[in-house]
């Protein structure tokens, strides 16, 4: 049983909104260091990815999920099964929308989703520094009468912009409670699952048109090299159609060139270490509808 020590407050936060309102974003900011991927490509995030934040008076957990929206394939009902399912698990969440944004179809979903939920919902104005207060103002107020907010707070999370803010708030919400995870740790995600999220962020930021949605990334291999400070990835890089494989690599393979060249730079910052990072690319049609690849790429429902 965890010791609760009087006063030490901790609990889990759930970060939920639709797709690109910078939820991975604000995650890697309040964290301190990058744990989440990130692009400008919708549904980035297909996984619930936990962040720690430790202090001396309390312990955050903060859950960034997949940006929701209605599902068109079997991927996509398991990322609205994870960001669903995150509701009945923690304390507070955190409506993150984009400021500049009206309210659409996908935040009328999300109203939907919460009713009848009885954890305090936050709604987070996120991106402040691109709407003027006047403008903001307005796009709150509309906010306000779709929904009982507990509180509204605005951030900017790209720029850092009233953070310690909405921790400030947070913290008068969570109970008293234990330290979860010690110290030191940032994630909950074994170091696979962030070198596959890494690569494939690399993916998304170098193409365009259908792939960012029709990749997965498996690592096949982490070894660390006999007689070497070296560590040895080897990662498989998962595409629909023999026309995607094409795009992935490029002519003489310098699109995969440059997408090894990037993800290793991010992977030896997580690992502290020199590494030999190797990328293949494979063809698995219509892996996104097929329950086995899902599992086989870890996207297994049966853990939600």
């Amino acid at each position: 049983m965890l010791e609760v020590s009087k006063g030490y407050k901790s609990g889990f936060i759930s970060i939920i909104g639709r797709p690109n309102a910078g939820k991975s974003t604000f995650l890697n900011k309040v964290i301190g260091q990058k744990i989440a991927i990130m692009s400008d490509k919708p549904q980035t995030t297909r996984n619930k990815v936990q962040g720690v934040l430790t202090t001396d008076k309390q312990q955050i957990i903060f859950i960034d999920t997949p940006g929701i929206n209605e599902p068109r394939h079997k991927l996509g009902d398991f990322m609205l099964k994870v960001a669903k399912n995150t509701l009945r698990e923690v304390d507070a969440i955190l409506l993150m929308v984009d400021s500049v944004d009206r309210i659409g179809k996908q935040d009328r979903y999300i109203f939907e989703m919460l009713k009848g939920n009885e954890t305090p919902v936050f709604l987070v104005m996120n991106k402040i520094d691109l709407i003027h207060p006047d403008k903001l103002l307005s796009v709150t107020e509309s906010f306000r009468k779709e929904y009982d907010f507990a509180d509204v707070i605005p951030i900017s999370a790209l720029e850092g912009i009233n953070i310690d803010g909405l921790l400030e708030v947070l913290t008068k919400y969570l109970p008293e409670g234990p330290q979860y995870y010690p110290a030191d740790q940032v994630t909950d995600h074994p170091e696979r699952f962030i070198i596959s999220e890494l690569i494939r962020e690399k993916v998304l930021h170098l193409t365009h048109e259908e792939i960012p949605h029709s990749i997965a990334v498996v690592i096949e291999k982490i070894k660390r090299e006999e007689d070497s400070e070296k560590i040895r990835v080897t990662a498989t890089i998962m595409v629909e159609r023999e026309s995607q494989k094409g795009m992935v690599i490029g002519k003489k393979g310098a699109l995969l060139k440059e997408v090894g060249m990037r993800a290793r730079k991010d992977i030896e910052m997580l690992l502290g270490s020199k590494v030999y990072l190797e990328l293949w690319v494979k063809v698995q049609r219509d892996w996104r509808n097929k329950q086995v690849h899902l599992r086989d790429f870890g996207f297994r429902d049966d853990e939600y």
